[in-house]
């Protein structure tokens, strides 16, 4: 009866350890880390009813300012986010401008994803108040 209760106590210490282990290496996967680059592909006018004709355009991609055909590499976690945000805008005395931003999961891409974001500028001022123009930002995001 002693030897089976010994045997017992020792099954438990040994599961418990496992457990232990275990949690430690799931803490561990959970914290690593992959490399993602980050490029901007283009950003281009798709339509303009009669918003402006001098425009200055600008991205973003976690803070970081990104010029059209620029990259950056990112260290991130599975649990992470990209997020990229445009805006296009429009020059004159009374800027117009128009911004968005997507938030990307990093955990949803397995090896390539092209992201598209639309920005819409809206006239002011003037006889063309309330005409728009819009604007096509295309990222793509790579992992590894």
């Amino acid at each position: 009866m002693k030897s089976a209760r010994a045997l017992y106590l020792c099954l438990a210490l040994m599961l418990l350890m496992l457990a232990g282990s275990y949690s430690v290496y799931a803490a561990q996967a959970a914290a690593k880390t992959a490399t993602y680059t980050v490029t901007h592909i283009e950003a281009e006018l798709v339509s303009n009813d009669h918003v402006g004709n001098e425009w200055e355009t600008e991205a973003e991609v976690n803070g970081k300012p990104l010029g059209a055909g620029d990259k950056i590499t990112l260290k991130l976690k599975s649990s992470d986010k990209i997020k990229l945000e445009v805006t296009a805008g429009e020059m004159d005395k009374i800027p117009d401008i128009g911004t968005a931003a997507k938030s990307v999961a990093v955990s949803g891409i397995s090896s390539s994803k092209t992201v598209t974001i639309t920005a819409t500028v809206t006239e002011n001022r003037g006889r063309y108040s309330g005409n728009t123009a819009v604007w096509k930002f295309v990222f793509r995001i790579q992992k590894g």
